[in-house]
């Protein structure tokens, strides 16, 4: 039987940076993908946006890894090439009310470590972006957006410069811990049983799935799973902003807000939508309940521009009634089977965090 150093399961964006960490430090790597390439699901489904770390509750995994790994990315992407525009984001209080806001939130990210929030009269926010509609506004200068699909690439390549092998068309059918070993059977076109002394779970919406599979592991340290489905609609009208644009907050969500590509176009979303089954489909219908919202920063968004684009699902690990979540970065002394690191709930911010996440992956792992 063969046997590696490091297996990690999933190359989406975590599992890239997982495998890049580790293969760069000198471990022998070999990623599983149950999928034709690397980061076809969460991670080619999202908005593309760096964010700063305003909103996750001080001290979680969320607001630390965003925050750490927000530079981080910055760093990376400057350094390599890697497409990106560190945009800033205005959060508009459209009513009194929301305004009264502003300034929690600017208190909320500041006690997240995110120093560079700038409150704005609807003046000088409107001097930004003359489109805009508001009371008053906060700016979020560290906000930016990236080509995920080409750092992805890059996280690839560079794994693959320092050894790591991918294994595409490969789910795990089952792994058994046993001492220092874990034990793998891998399925798909090409059949493989390894052995490895460490296993990264770094499968997204499959990771408690595959967490089920490994035997040995405690079933009550697995979390449940939830899927929350978020639809986008873009924009068959040139939008006018040149920063991302969130409405304040509301109960359960941070409302419907618009982000741009690296081309510029707009796209609005996600809603929240929770869904039993695993499908991407958009409903058109849905944007009945995006024109209102979205008119209220910019009213002049014309009848008919709204057009179902994509969807992405948050791999949640808390039910709808539970407000917020925070990443489980489990490592031996949390479960008790050596060898094994499991990451579940890694929605947004995940891909902000991602080299933050594999910075941790590699200390649980004591490399």
């Amino acid at each position: 039987m063969d046997r590696v150093d490091c297996v990690v399961i999933g190359a989406g964006v975590v599992g890239l940076a997982v495998a890049r960490k580790l293969a760069q430090a000198g471990r022998e790597v070999i990623v599983l993908e149950e999928a034709e390439a690397i980061g076809t699901i969460t991670s080619s489904r999202n908005s593309e946006v760096i964010h700063a770390g305003i909103y996750y509750r001080a001290g979680s995994w969320m607001a630390r890894m965003c925050v750490s790994g927000k530079h981080a990315l910055y760093r990376y992407c400057g350094e390599r090439g890697i497409p990106h525009k560190n945009c800033g984001k205005l959060i508009v209080a459209t009513s009194a009310k929301e305004t009264e806001k502003l300034q929690s939130i600017k208190a909320h990210a500041e006690a997240n470590g995110v120093l560079d929030m700038q409150l704005l009269t609807g003046e000088a926010a409107r001097a930004l972006e003359p489109a805009l509609a508001c009371d008053a506004a906060l700016l979020s200068p560290s906000t930016g957006i990236i080509d995920s699909h080409a750092y992805m690439l890059s996280l690839r390549g560079e794994a693959e410069a320092a050894g790591a092998a991918f294994a595409f068309h490969t789910p795990l059918i089952r792994a058994k811990a046993s001492g220092d070993v874990i034990e793998i059977d891998a399925g798909g076109e090409a059949p493989m049983t390894l052995q490895c002394g460490l296993l990264v779970n770094a499968a997204g919406l499959s990771a408690t799935t595959v967490a089920r599979h490994i035997d040995g592991m405690p079933i009550d340290r697995i979390p449940p799973a939830y899927l929350a489905k978020g639809n986008y609609f873009s924009c068959n009208a040139r939008a006018p902003f040149s920063h991302l644009i969130y409405p304040v907050p509301e109960p359960g969500g941070l409302g419907v807000h618009l982000t741009l590509d690296m081309a510029g176009q707009a796209r609005f979303g996600p809603d929240v939508e929770w869904i039993e089954t695993i499908n991407y489909e958009v409903d058109p219908s849905r944007a009945e309940r995006f024109y209102p919202a979205i008119r209220k920063y910019w009213p002049t968004l014309p009848d008919g521009a709204l057009i179902p684009s994509y969807s992405g699902i948050r791999p949640k690990i808390v039910p709808p009634a539970v407000a917020t979540q925070d990443f489980l970065m489990q490592g031996p002394r949390d479960h008790g089977v050596e060898g094994l690191i499991n990451l579940f709930g890694i929605e947004s911010p995940g891909l902000t965090s991602s080299l933050a996440i594999a910075d941790h992956v590699a200390e649980l792992a004591n490399v």
